[in-house]
């Protein structure tokens, strides 16, 4: 009954309403009279069920479920475009999307100055809204609409989501140059002597956060062969930029993705070499819901082209 009542004229009303917050400058984009933003906004509320807008002196503000539905109104209308478009495709000039990305930190890194170029050449005023989250928190956010991208290593995909592969990974491991006992080669001796920083989590999950399922972490990204291989422990980091900043000013060594690694060695004064022992490989995906969704299929293309 909810669908019924909602038509492409309040959606177009409610974004124009979260970008300006004045009913005056709504009502000059849109070639409407105020009275009719006003009939609109009730109209809306009654559909949400919240207030959505507050009067203020300097113009409207938005209540936390208006900031939450932006992103998926944005989406309809970008969908209602491309469906009554001729060719059905997503515009991207004319798109004023947030489109959500569930992804680790580190794959950000690498996508993020070409990606944020795109957008800014193609894309003005779409954004991208990237989170740190991982596996089955990321399908699971995925699935409930609250992003439209999950990236990653994922062991398994629901049968509502569909996978492409971006690329293949492999952990290799980082001394900064100039390293006393590391030159373009570790052998196995040193890299169990010399004294490790692992990007890792040996705790598990604070009192009050939901905790990890560490199995399947382990299971996609690979376990830490400090007791393995006997190797020597400094520390524990969230990041692998962090760690890379560490092993840059000292005589510490790193686990890294290689990719990551050969972004960022020459600047941050490292070298990359092989660790004594095969090195565990894994799958970055970019999953999705197995819908059509043209703007999804330009930002898919974007971040492969991000990242390769």
């Amino acid at each position: 009954m909810k669908i019924r009542r909602l038509d492409g004229g309040l959606l177009l009303i409610f974004r124009e309403l979260l970008i300006h917050r004045r009913a005056s400058a709504v009502s000059q984009r849109l070639g409407l009279s105020q009275s009719a933003i006003s009939h609109a906004l009730s109209r809306l509320r009654d559909l949400f069920d919240d207030p959505l807008f507050f009067r203020k002196p300097h113009g409207f503000e938005a209540t936390r479920r208006a900031l939450e539905l932006g992103p998926r109104i944005e989406a309809l209308i970008d969908l209602i475009g491309a469906a009554v478009s001729e060719d059905g495709r997503f515009d991207p000039k004319q798109s004023r999307r947030r489109f959500g990305i569930a992804s680790p930190d580190y794959i950000v890194t690498l996508m993020a100055d070409r990606l944020t170029a795109s957008f800014h050449r193609e894309a003005p005023h779409a954004t991208f809204a990237a989170r740190p989250v991982l596996l089955r928190r990321a399908l699971a956010a995925l699935r409930r609409g609250e992003v439209d991208i999950a990236l990653g290593a994922f062991d398994s995909i629901p049968r509502d989501l569909r996978a492409e592969t971006l690329h293949e990974d492999e952990y290799c491991t980082l001394a900064r140059r100039g390293h006393p006992r590391v030159k373009g080669k570790v052998d196995p001796r040193t890299y169990q002597e010399v004294g490790h920083v692992w990007v890792y989590n040996p705790d598990g999950a604070l009192s009050d956060e939901e905790p990890w399922d560490q199995e399947s972490v382990e299971a996609t990204y690979g376990t830490i062969p400090a007791q393995e291989y006997g190797v020597r422990t400094h520390g524990y980091v969230s990041q692998w930029e962090t760690a890379m900043l560490m092993v840059s000013t000292s005589n510490v060594l790193v686990e890294c993705p290689r990719r990551l690694a050969q972004k960022h060695a020459r600047k941050l004064g490292l070298q990359v070499v092989e660790p004594p022992y095969p090195p565990f490989k894994f799958t970055i995906q970019a999953v999705r819901r197995d819908v059509h969704d043209p703007g999804v299929d330009w930002l898919v293309e974007r971040i492969r082209a991000a990242l390769g």
